[in-house]
């Protein structure tokens, strides 16, 4: 038997329901830093070294997370990109 229930809420709404915190003012203020860091980049080099220091592992850890992903899309039944078939119950 299976069973589906839609229900139609905004973000905001969903994270209030699951419990989960209030994260925008900390997100404001990290996406305001941001900003103001790449405004006062002198040069391309120092937009470089900025990227380096928020993502150490740089093009490798953008694979190990689209792998983590895509293994994530083929657990659920999702698919993903290497072409892995639905299972049929």
């Amino acid at each position: 038997m299976k069973v589906n229930i839609e229900i139609e809420c905004t973000p905001q709404e969903a994270r209030e329901f699951m419990g989960l915190p209030d994260v925008s003012e900390p997100n404001k203020a990290f996406v305001d830093g941001m900003t103001k860091a790449v405004e006062s980049a002198q040069n391309p080099a120092q937009l470089l070294e900025m990227g380096q220091m928020i993502a150490p592992m740089g093009q490798a850890g953008l694979k190990l997370f689209q792998s983590f992903v895509e293994g994530g899309m083929r657990a659920a039944g999702g698919g993903g990109t290497s072409g892995s078939k639905k299972s049929k119950d």
